[in-house]
């Protein structure tokens, strides 16, 4: 009965070394940004939240979702981050088993020598509690918490990459459709400045055209053999990006998407309602809000080295003289050893740790409000974006219209000796110009739309946060 007794007091102190926590009381920070976006339209009731969309809802396009696919499956920086949840869960693992106590078991021998020649042998073997602290200020209890808080962020920062490489899949696919788009018509472009060139030469060896239009034809042909090879790079560029995004070399048999940007499905329209839902909704901000929870729960164990420290070890087995005896006829016993230890001087040890914490709190909070003031630029930049490119795009089609008509209209003028091919030369060279910046302002207007969906928190889904994993 005593062993019983003596046993259940040792229990009964499990659950009541943590009664007691000295980190200070957390409160969700207030938002440091505008209550409203500027330009966003009024929120639609019922309308889904953009970080609730699957990212096949916004991305159509059969090639695009297979090469997200890839990207999620194979893509490393993601595998690292989901690697880095593993290894965070299991700290924190680590850090709630020093809330129990660790039990072993375990048989020892000793053989001491007598006066009279003989040698007294001791053979035991029980079970042992080594030196577990009963955590009545709540130190291993706020340590535990905070690295919970910790493997939460881990999991937000996996979110976070997935986020981040299905919109830079997106961003580049497009941009590999552009780069398709520029280079035919910069081919086609070279191609008629050489049959331009080879008109003005043999007018220039007439004599009915100067030197000075042949010299300007030849400029232009060279111009465009360097904006080709240009042009050619670029695409090479974009797609060894592609590769590194998905993780492998481009399969042969990608289904055929939209050859062109013009041919696209166009993303739906987006909602984007308040600040406070939809930065909150962010898993950047989520991950920085966890990271600040840590850092409140390390000012607790902080504090709590301050408070004595309490240890228990106990011990229960059989002892005998002969081994074979050991587990028959030895005598059992049992034993509970508790200490208690107060630090008397430390250096001033325990209070810069306490500072090093209290310090650690407020860079966290620092850098919680820098990530949400980060997360509210980059919605208002795609929305500015929005309510301008579109425009942009459409006034510099109309350009092109009009440098096309203008270029049809110098070619007809040229071959009827009343224009000189200066004019020719120049119409050509306008209307390049502008179906360049046409084809790229189409291109910041699409890649626009999946920075919005990005910065809004889409992307996100538990299946390919599996795939990543495997």
């Amino acid at each position: 009965m005593r062993r019983l007794h003596a046993w259940t007091i040792a229990a009964a102190a499990v659950p009541l070394a943590a009664c007691m926590s000295l980190a200070p009381q957390y409160e969700l920070p207030p938002l440091p940004v505008a209550e409203r976006f500027a330009g966003a339209p009024e929120a639609t009731a019922g309308a889904p939240a953009v970080s609730d969309l699957d990212w096949r809802q916004v991305f159509t396009d059969a090639r695009l979702q297979r090469l997200i696919e890839l990207a999620l499956a194979n893509n490393r920086d993601l595998r690292v981050a989901a690697l880095n949840v593993e290894q965070a869960s299991a700290r924190a693992q680590v850090q709630r088993a020093s809330l129990l106590p660790t039990v072993a078991a375990g048989i020892s021998a000793s053989r001491q020598p007598l006066p009279d020649g003989r040698h007294n042998e001791v053979y035991s073997a029980g079970v042992l509690v080594p030196s577990y602290e009963l955590d009545f200020f709540g130190r291993l209890r706020s340590l535990s918490e905070a690295a919970q808080a910790q493997a939460l962020a881990a999991e937000q920062g996996r979110r976070t990459m997935q986020i981040a490489l299905v919109a830079a899949v997106a961003a580049n696919h497009l941009a590999l459709l552009a780069d398709t788009e520029l280079l035919a018509l910069t081919q086609r472009t070279y191609e008629t400045r050489v049959e331009t060139l080879r008109l003005v030469k043999l007018r220039f060896d007439a004599g009915t055209a100067s030197e000075l239009d042949y010299q300007g034809a030849q400029s232009l042909v060279a111009n465009a053999r360097a904006t080709l090879a240009q042009q050619q790079r670029q695409r090479a560029l974009d797609e060894n990006n592609l590769v590194l995004l998905v993780g492998q070399p481009l399969p042969a048999d990608l289904p055929g998407g939209a050859p062109t940007l013009e041919t696209t499905a166009a993303m739906p329209e987006l909602p984007v309602g308040l600040p406070a839902e939809v930065l909150r909704r962010r898993p950047d901000i989520r991950a920085a809000e966890q990271q600040l929870i840590a850092a409140h729960f390390n000012i607790g164990a902080a504090r709590a080295a301050f408070f004595p420290s309490v240890t228990l070890t106990a011990s229960a087995g059989s002892v005998s003289s002969e081994l074979s005896g050991l587990f028959k006829g030895g005598s059992w016993g049992w034993g509970v050893a508790p200490q208690l230890l107060q630090t008397l001087f430390d250096s001033g040890r325990n209070s810069a740790n306490a500072r090093i914490a209290e310090a650690g709190r407020d860079i966290a909070l620092a850098q919680y409000d820098k990530a949400v003031q980060s997360a509210f630029r980059e919605v208002a930049d795609a929305l500015a974006g929005r309510a301008t490119l579109v425009e942009q795009s459409r006034a510099l089609q109309e350009q092109t219209a009009a440098d096309g008509a203008r270029l049809r209209l110098a070619e007809l003028r040229y071959r009827n000796g009343v224009a000189s091919s200066l004019d020719l030369l120049d119409a050509q060279r306008s209307l390049f110009a502008s179906q360049q910046q046409a084809v790229l302002a189409q291109l910041a207007r699409m890649q626009n739309q999946v920075s919005l969906y990005k910065a809004l928190g889409g992307g996100w889904s538990a299946d390919a946060a599996t795939a990543a994993t495997r």
